[in-house]
């Protein structure tokens, strides 16, 4: 950076100071000659930083968006495109960043079908990160362009947004009415698509724009022209003839035994395609894509266009109408259909499927564009976002009868698999089936749900939580009452690890199905809770080693965290010999603040996001990290309060495990909150 630019740069910033002497936020954003062409929109292949503050970040910001310019993905954009290296110029514009309450994006005609006569509108609560990333899934509005008639209103729940607290951005909850509400107003629609109007007339072409209102201002922050409108697709061809859509739907009838869909999601881009599909993860495999391959992954990214550029078609989990897959896929001419949650898991490798991306379908086999179903289908099939993320999203389990199921989510595994349910389905206290020589009734059971689990989710882990039945959850079996105390508190009574310490021999008919379960599946681990001492912990694992469970590669003890000294003496416990934590939020809630998290009278003392709690979080987080030992959570709180998944995420937790209602809503969060943390690593590494 030369010194002049940089002294210049910075007498600029200083400018844009209000009456306050602290730093303002501003976004340093690309634009380069090679993008937004009308052939070609290079979209993303150059960075832009957001909520950079400060002369030094500023410059620090240019400079890195300027070497994005020569980055490995940018130069091959331009190679396949023909486009001169040296020819390529890159502006740095610099802008004040916009504290939105509502942002989001703005097409002026329909991105898919290319529909000249209808304005498409996204709207969302907050920054427009969250939106245009696709983190979470904004309010579709549909205009007619000639008299501003609001065509079509798509509603769309928003449990979190980002807003700027104090001097950073926040991952915050909505609140309730904010979830459920319609994001703009009918006046803010027609005013946006008014505004849309006159920046496509301006620029004499369909233009794609991201907005963002402030208070009682609406600003464009962005205009670029679509680059993949579809010139042959005329109003007739748009619109089938009766006696076209009749002779169509006959071919379907007599087809409908061929056609099986086994997949659904968003339209992206129009056309029908056939082949076998390539499932990758990251950029590093895309030289497996191979020609007339159909590409399926949880999203695309600039690195990902080679790979795109080989395929036949295109189906990612994440994205919407406006991701990077669909822009792309437009601009090449690729049926593609994205958002679809599940593809790398519901689709096999080599499996001959068909795209149709023009109704967001997915058909088993090879099917002509004769074969396929004509018009529209109500509904679309559409199907949430789910982004791919480096923190992993488990999903608690409690029935194994629902694995099967819930292993179809777009998840990473079972991060706490409960024991209660299928000992509650033998009705019988175990103590009792011991007594009466039943113990093998206990050990099948037990293999039996472990089993069907496994083999659910093999080869993602299941983490099984060793029996942690409170003495009147256990007083409730045949013959319980026999064997257990009544206790005035049983939350913080004979449960967990000192229960095994107690009667081991129970304990040995656990351990003992999880080997035979092993026998089978080695995806199986084991997970100690409510632990209240070390020297308990030790004994504890003194009975795993004796029955044959030793920790390896393919075997990992892990550690429940939901008592007070397991933070306190967290190294002790960690120099013992586990694999991993999760830390049980709810019960780490309630004994921290002293405050029962079944009395109502006190539901509005317990909360996770209270600073203790932050604490204890972050120094389990902390401590275990540096001792590269896997730290998860399987409360609600992450999912409940995106402000515990941004502290988990930041603080370098491995991963979160959730409700099966709630992985998509998770991830979605978490890639957010990797997202930003991505981009503050960048400048400070700059």
């Amino acid at each position: 950076m030369p010194a002049i630019l940089s002294k210049e740069i910075s007498a600029a910033y200083q400018k844009l100071y209000t009456t306050s002497s602290s730093a303002i936020f501003v976004a340093v954003r690309s634009s380069a000659t090679a993008e937004d062409l009308p052939t070609a929109s290079f979209a993303g292949q150059q960075k832009t930083f957001l909520n950079i503050s400060g002369s030094d970040g500023v410059i620090k910001a240019v400079r890195q968006a300027w070497a994005s310019l020569f980055e490995a993905r940018a130069i091959y954009y331009r190679a396949v495109h023909n486009y001169d290296h040296l020819k390529v110029g890159i502006a740095v514009p610099i802008q004040k960043m916009i504290q939105s309450e509502k942002s989001g994006i703005m097409f002026t005609l329909d991105p898919v079908t290319s529909n000249k006569e209808k304005i498409v509108i996204e709207a969302g609560w907050g920054l427009g990160e969250a939106i245009v990333s696709g983190s979470v899934t904004p309010d579709r509005y549909v205009v007619q362009k000639s008299d501003l008639e609001i065509l079509e209103k798509n509603i769309e729940a928003q449990a979190w947004k980002i807003v700027k607290v104090d001097k950073e951005n926040k991952h915050i909850t909505c609140t309730k009415e904010e979830q459920k509400a319609q994001k703009l107003t009918d006046e803010e629609i027609k005013k946006i698509a008014e505004f849309g109007k006159k920046i496509e007339e301006h620029y004499k072409f369909p233009q794609d724009t991201e907005w963002a209102i402030e208070g009682n201002n609406i600003y464009f922050v962005q205009s670029r022209p679509v680059t993949t409108i579809k010139k042959e697709l005329s109003t007739e061809n748009l619109e089938l003839s009766n006696e076209t859509l009749s002779s169509q739907t006959s071919a379907l009838s007599s087809n409908k035994g061929k056609l099986e869909v086994i997949l659904k999601g968003i339209a992206a881009s129009l056309g029908i395609a056939s082949g076998p599909v390539k499932i990758i993860h990251s950029p590093s495999e895309i030289d497996q894509v191979s020609e007339g391959d159909v590409l399926v992954t949880e999203k695309t990214s600039p690195d990902y266009v080679p790979a795109m550029k080989r395929s036949a078609a295109i189906i990612t989990e994440t994205g919407g109408q406006t991701s990077h897959a669909a822009i792309v896929s437009r601009e090449l001419g690729i049926p593609c259909v994205v958002g679809t949650g599940t593809a790398t898991h519901v689709l096999k490798m080599g499996q001959i499927v068909s795209v149709d991306g023009a109704k967001g379908f997915v058909y088993k086999g090879k099917v002509s564009r004769q074969e396929a179903p004509p018009g529209k289908e109500d509904g679309g099939g559409f199907t949430e976002e789910v982004p791919v993320t480096a923190t992993k999203v488990y999903v608690n389990l409690g029935e194994p009868s629902a694995a099967e199921k819930t292993a179809k989510l777009p998840c990473d595994g079972v991060g706490l698999m409960r024991a209660e349910f299928m000992i509650a389905e033998i009705g019988e206290h175990p103590r009792a089936l011991v007594k009466a020589g039943k113990s093998e009734i206990y050990v099948n059971k037990l293999v039996e749900g472990l089993s069907e689990t496994c083999k659910a989710f093999s080869p993602r882990p299941v983490v099984y939580r060793a029996t942690d039945f409170k003495t009147n959850e256990y007083r409730n079996l045949k013959g319980g009452q026999d064997f257990e105390p009544q206790e005035n508190n049983p939350m913080i009574g004979y449960r967990g690890a000192f229960r095994y310490v107690k009667e081991p021999d129970l304990f040995k008919l656990e351990l003992e199905a999880i080997k035979r379960v092993r026998g089978m599946y080695e995806n199986l681990y084991l997970m100690i809770p409510f632990v209240r001492t070390v020297e308990e912990f030790e004994k504890v694992l003194d009975l795993v080693e004796e029955s044959g469970l030793r920790r390896g590669p393919d075997f990992k003890l892990w550690m429940m965290v939901e008592v007070p000294s397991n933070v306190i003496l967290i190294n002790q416990f960690c120099e013992l010999g586990i694999d991993g934590v999760s830390i049980g939020s709810n019960d780490l809630t309630q004994l921290i603040l002293g405050t029962d998290r079944d009395n109502e009278n006190l539901a509005e003392e317990f909360d996770e996001r209270n600073e203790a709690v932050k604490i204890a979080i972050t120094h389990v987080i902390r401590n275990c990290r540096a001792r590269h030992i896997s730290v998860s959570i399987c409360g609600q709180a992450a999912t409940t309060y995106p402000e515990i998944a941004e502290l988990m995420v930041k603080e370098g937790a491995t991963s979160v495990s959730v409700s099966p209602d709630s992985v998509v809503a998770t991830r979605r969060l978490i890639a957010s909150v990797e997202k930003k943390i991505m981009l503050s690593k960048i400048i400070d590494e700059v």
